[in-house]
């Protein structure tokens, strides 16, 4: 498949941090930071309005040529601190994009809408406005038509199909995944960049629009903090990265502008904001960020699974995320995760023996994960954004009693189905945990793990909030259109906004609001 790619690199419109050495005063309409799903979709809007757009990006730019399918390569190239991030206890692992794209660059393609559930809680308990579900359809149906999202139609992998036959058969409900690519390759390597260009990702798709329409690309560029004045948000500095795209040199870029939008994650917005000293009154920019914490649960299969080729994600279910609420238990939405040898060797943390067996037996194993529905009961508290001494950030989430319960009670399910599923062998991963031969040997050692910190392999790939929208200034840092309550000319688009996690994968929900509300914003 040829594949022709849409950004032109020698194009005057994008400009590498790198080769900067001068300081600069630069002029636009807008201001974009972070070029991912929210950042890309305003600068889209924007600048098809004809906004002169300047999107600020602190990773590098990575061309689809350039995806060699490698995770040696992919993971110190596209993801924040080589897919090493940790939270402040080192409890839960965070893989997060750092590159022009961010998350969609990276992510499995696994596209949902905002469920119900959350939208109508948002709206009763965080005083969020215009986001019923009938006000958001219309919004989610452009992200679908533009981002290419639409059901998968191929037969899923072996790797899904274990975690389909294992809900069939316990009677549990499933459901079918879309995904937001066109002319799929079928490959299995989205997490390490598409090298056909198949996933729409922003790098493919709104980044070039953008561009064609005008807007200014700056890559290598962080942005170290917003100037404002008797409470207005005039300027950015930015700083040029190294070489190594790990440290900002001395070189600084002022962009003045007329509006500013934060689309730096919902690590790196709040963060930015608090290096900005941006008025916070009631103390609330970094307070609850959610990460859907996932624990995972792997088996070993009779045949070959192979689960490092094919879609990654195309079978889900919802029974446990639907069911558990009503008994004021935390929910849960299984999926499977695909496998390869780098992220499966560093995941397990087995020893010896153990290990060896694992990576021997590497194409026999298969991966179930539970994605847990943080952020909506009084115990489920999320994390805060902290900067650390250097001013870069940090999250500091401690797993609760009520969450932990979650954990134990998701290893269990996720072990039912993959025995149900002709399993020979299941394991929650955890430093404690054995390989189990039947179902009922299983329920009762899992039952007797210490839910602890280190012991337990804890995951995510989706943070949330930290700058949560409210038409309440004492619930939100932003209102529902992700203006900020305190500072004006200063907008908020990412997944920050969200007051709770949003129950299932973001990125459709994160375009679709940053859509909704950048077609708000006057300039």
């Amino acid at each position: 498949m040829s594949f022709i790619e849409p950004i032109n690199i020698n194009s005057n419109q994008v400009i590498d941090g790198r080769e900067i050495v001068n300081d600069l005063n630069l002029e636009f309409d807008v201001v974009v930071i972070g070029s991912g799903s929210g950042g890309a979709m305003a600068a889209k809007v924007l600048s098809d309005r004809g906004y002169k757009v300047f999107i600020a990006e602190e990773g590098p730019l990575k061309l689809t040529s350039e995806f060699k399918m490698r995770e040696s390569k992919a993971y110190p190239e596209l993801y924040q601190e080589s897919a090493g991030r940790l939270t402040k206890d080192k409890g839960i692992k965070i893989l997060q994009g750092r590159n022009v794209g961010g998350g969609t660059t990276i992510n499995w393609t696994t596209s949902f809408k905002t469920p119900k559930r959350s939208l109508d809680w948002w709206i009763d308990r965080w005083k969020v406005s215009g986001c019923t579900t009938e006000e958001m359809l219309p919004h989610f149906a452009e992200v679908e038509k533009q981002m290419g999202i639409s059901p998968w139609e191929l037969p899923a992998n072996e790797n899904n199909e274990v975690l389909g036959r294992g809900l069939s058969k316990l009677g549990l409900s499933q459901g079918s995944i879309s995904r937001n690519v066109v002319d799929c390759q079928n490959l299995g390597y989205c997490g390490m960049g598409c090298p056909v260009g198949a996933k729409q990702s922003t790098l493919v798709s709104l980044i070039p629009d953008a561009i064609n329409n005008g807007a200014t690309l700056g890559h290598h560029l962080r942005c170290e903090k917003i100037i404002t004045k008797k409470g207005i948000a005039e300027a950015v500095v930015l700083r040029s990265m190294d070489k190594t795209c790990l440290r900002p040199s001395s070189v600084s870029i002022k962009i003045k502008a007329k509006k500013i939008i934060l689309a730096a994650g919902a690590i790196g917005s709040p963060a930015i904001l608090l290096r900005s000293k941006i008025d916070d009154p009631h103390k609330l920019v970094g307070k609850r960020t959610f990460v859907h914490p996932v624990c995972l649960s792997g088996a070993m299969m009779s045949e070959e699974v192979g689960a490092w080729q094919g879609a990654p994600q195309v079978i889900y279910s919802d029974h446990f995320l639907e069911t558990r609420p009503h008994s004021g238990k935390i929910g849960f939405k299984l999926e499977a995760a695909p496998i390869h040898p780098v992220i499966l060797a560093s995941v397990i943390e087995m020893h010896g023996e153990k290990h060896r067996y694992v990576m021997e037996n590497y194409p026999y194993f298969q991966v179930v994960i539970a994605l847990l529905r943080d952020g909506f009961h009084p115990e489920s508290i999320g994390g805060e954004v902290y900067l650390k001494d250097d001013g870069t950030p940090g999250l500091d989430y401690k797993i609760t009693p009520y969450v932990w319960k979650g954990i134990r009670d998701a290893w269990l399910a996720s072990a039912e189905i993959q025995f149900a599923a002709g399993a020979k062998k299941v394991w929650p991963i955890h430093r404690e945990a054995d390989f189990y031969n039947t179902w009922s040997e299983a329920k009762a050692s899992i039952n007797r793990l210490p839910l602890e910190i280190l012991k337990a392999k804890i995951v995510s790939a989706h943070v949330m909030g930290g700058c949560a929208m409210s038409e309440d200034e004492k619930l939100g840092v932003v209102d529902s259109l992700g203006k900020h309550h305190h500072t004006d000319n200063l907008y908020v688009m990412d997944g920050s906004i969200f007051p709770t996690s949003v129950a299932t994968n973001p990125m459709e929900s994160i375009l679709s609001f940053a859509l909704k509300n950048a077609q708000a914003l006057k300039i």
